[in-house]
């Protein structure tokens, strides 16, 4: 009878290790579930721990590529004041640098990622919380927490690099002097043209707008990383002078617009936005009309201007060229058969066209007089709106000023305007020989709706005939 036998002691597999395996699988369970246990009391035991008012701010994902920031800048310090709202810090990403601001009011207790350093995303970056309280506690559990949390997701490849950086770590400890001193190489000493400059985004840009060079700099970011707060504190290697520091208050006018400058933008707009204007420019000589005005002026009765001169050759030229004298319209374009010329001048509150009306029935003198006249009620605000009615064409000039030439937008629903300047002396080519000759140059805006090039080309060709030999506008 072998029963007694049988229900004394199990039968045993082969190889007589059942219950060794068996003790190692529960104890490796137990080991596995207490690891668990405490990884998941740790957190919790950082939560609960938090103090009252206390918020933990983590290094956001500011884009779907971020998986690290970089802190360009904190525009607050520890112990400072935080409103909701308040820029925190300038966070560089991988597309970016983009301002952080607070959704929390306190004070900023800790910061956690200094500038110029770099963080994962959700990493500890700011803790904010009311003045005097005590997060040191906090940011040690936080640390810790995220040291086990990150483990548990490494790979065997990420656990051999780790090991790899941890023996590296040892033969530096090794030599301790040596690193030392290459650490303080890099970030006493200024980047020099050999190898590449470390510098962020943000301190890139304000070098480049400051116009500093990067390899004059001194990085104190990591590894001599060069930062936002490196060109702005930076200072140029002068002789012994003292730097320039700007001093002074940014502030600002406000003046009220009068309507005449309303009137003015809402029509220059009007003209700039709707007429496809073209600009045709001439240089003429003026020997002949200085020797003539000269002559015309010795009566002492009489005195005319340049300017005037140019009202009566352009005057003149409309008659031969009425296309230039001409008014867009939807259904037509208007020819106009007189000729009444518009003479821009400048006031205290903007600018006025005082008109000279049959221009071309004027003389010299009869021209000089009315602008002398019209000008002067323009300028003492007496002008009447019937004075600066009508034009057909109109004439700038800012040659007094020494403006050798310009371009002038059209005055609507003239067709043209022509801008003079200043004559000016100037080598010259005069029957193969170099002399010194006296020009001036004026250029047309003509709206390309009623005029076309060739006809702004052949009324300046007769403009030129008329200036330049003055006496022909006398036949």
């Amino acid at each position: 009878d072998i029963s007694d036998l049988i229900s004394e002691k199990p039968a045993r597999p082969a190889g007589g290790s059942s219950d060794k395996k068996i003790k190692e699988n529960n104890s490796k369970e137990e080991k596995s579930s207490d690891e668990k246990g405490s990884e998941e009391s740790e957190r919790s035991s950082s939560v609960a721990e938090l103090p009252e008012g206390v918020e933990v701010i983590t290094m956001p994902r500011l884009s779907d590529t971020m998986t690290e920031g970089t802190v360009a800048s904190w525009l607050k310090k520890e112990g400072d004041k935080v409103e909701e709202g308040d820029i925190l810090a300038e966070i560089e990403t991988d597309k970016a640098t983009m301002e952080f601001e607070s959704f929390y009011s306190g004070t900023l207790l800790k910061i956690g990622v200094g500038e110029g350093e770099s963080a994962s995303v959700d990493a500890l970056l700011a803790i904010i919380g009311p003045k005097g309280t005590d997060v040191s506690g906090v940011a040690e559990n936080f640390k810790s927490a995220g040291k086990s949390s990150s483990k548990e997701g490494k790979s065997s490849n990420e656990e051999k690099e780790e090991e790899k950086q941890n023996s590296g770590t040892d033969s530096k400890k090794e030599e301790p002097q040596k690193e030392t001193s290459s650490v303080k190489k890099s970030e006493s000493s200024p980047s020099t043209n050999e190898g590449r400059i470390f510098a962020s985004p943000l301190a890139k840009k304000l070098a480049e707008e400051k116009g500093i060079n990067l390899r004059q700099v001194r990085g104190s970011g990591e590894n001599g990383r060069i930062v936002k707060s490196d060109i702005e504190n930076y200072q140029p290697a002068t002789g012994g002078g003292q730097a320039y520091v700007p001093v002074g208050t940014e502030s600002f006018e406000e003046v009220k617009n009068s309507q005449m400058r309303k009137t003015i933008a809402k029509r220059l707009a009007e003209s700039k936005f709707t007429a496809p204007e073209y600009y045709l420019t001439v240089e003429l000589d003026m020997d002949h009309a200085i020797a003539s005005r000269e002559a015309i002026n010795a009566d002492p009765d009489v005195k005319i201007s340049f300017n005037d001169m140019v009202i009566k050759a352009c005057a003149m030229a409309l008659r031969k060229h009425p296309q230039v004298n001409s008014q867009w319209t939807p259904e037509a374009t208007r020819i106009a058969k007189h000729i009444h010329i518009g003479v821009a001048v400048a006031v205290d509150e903007g600018l006025l066209v005082p008109v000279l009306k049959f221009a071309d029935q004027m003389t010299f003198s009869q021209i000089g007089a009315q602008v002398k006249e019209l000008a002067g009620k323009a300028r003492n605000k007496k002008i009447t709106p019937q004075e600066m009615e009508g034009s057909t064409f109109t004439v700038s000039n800012l040659g007094m000023f020494g403006i050798t030439e310009f371009t002038s937008i059209i005055n609507q629903p003239n067709s043209a305007i022509l801008s003079v300047g200043a004559i000016v002396q100037k080598p010259v080519v005069k029957n193969g020989q170099i002399a010194v000759g006296n020009s001036m140059t004026v250029t047309l805006a003509c709206d390309h709706r009623t005029v076309d090039g060739a006809t702004g080309a052949k009324f300046l060709q007769t403009l030129r005939q008329y200036i330049e030999n003055p006496v022909t506008m006398f036949v």
